[in-house]
């Protein structure tokens, strides 16, 4: 079986798809049998015969170089940008956490590590309908460990400091903190990482630069990071 990490964010459009595609890369140097997985996929074009493409999987793929089908990625993948549970509700395909769990367990049987990204903010709901279905549901579900992509930028504070007050409170395991877009020498970046271990307590795993295609993470932390 794998060990796996899930890869949450602070909300949307924060460089969650960029930092997991860079774990995946980054696990290779452990295995070569390394995987990605995100539950539900909104926002997603289609090719010419009327399919649509798993748009992050697509990119976790092209960063990574992993081999693994793109089908096997993402059981749910939709078409308007919109959150999984209103574009699954449009499209008439609700999330149902068995059969994420079936696809997720399949594979985890075949590779060694899985990389796991989230949908939107760890708020983000997949289901809301007759049924009500999380991210933490099912983060839950397998009890993943967890780390939180944060941009370095104005404002991180606060959703750094809700997004782990939340997960704490949920009692999931949170590893530690991605900065991504982070600049070097810049005074509010720099003093972001240190509010941010000093504040909540949080270590700052990583500071992912504009343009980087590796993060700094050594092989064996890296290892560790997964369960």
């Amino acid at each position: 079986m794998s060990k796996n990490l899930f890869v949450v964010g602070t909300g949307t459009d924060i460089g969650k798809t960029y930092v997991a595609g860079l774990l995946v890369k980054k696990t290779q140097e452990i295995s070569h049998r390394s995987a990605y997985f995100k539950a539900a996929m909104s926002g997603n074009s289609r090719r010419p015969d009327g399919s649509l493409i798993p748009g992050d999987a697509v990119a976790v793929q092209a960063m990574s170089g992993i081999e693994q089908p793109l089908a096997d990625m993402c059981p749910y993948v939709y078409e308007d940008a919109y959150s999984p549970h209103l574009a699954a509700r449009l499209a008439g395909k609700p999330v149902e956490l068995a059969r994420v769990l079936e696809c997720f367990d399949k594979l985890a049987a075949s590779y060694d590590y899985v990389t796991l990204e989230g949908s939107g903010g760890i708020l983000c709901p997949l289901r809301h309908d007759e049924q009500r279905l999380s991210l933490v549901d099912f983060i839950k579900a397998r009890q993943f460990a967890a780390v939180m992509v944060a941009d370095a930028g104005l404002g991180t504070l606060n959703g750094v400091g809700l997004t782990a007050a939340y997960m704490r409170a949920e009692g999931l395991h949170l590893k530690g903190v991605i900065f991504n877009n982070f600049q070097p020498g810049n005074i509010l970046h720099e003093d972001n990482r240190v509010m941010c271990e000093e504040l909540f307590g949080l270590k700052i795993l990583a500071c992912v630069q504009p343009g980087d295609v590796d993060i700094d993470i050594a092989a064996p932390d890296m290892a560790a990071l997964y369960e």
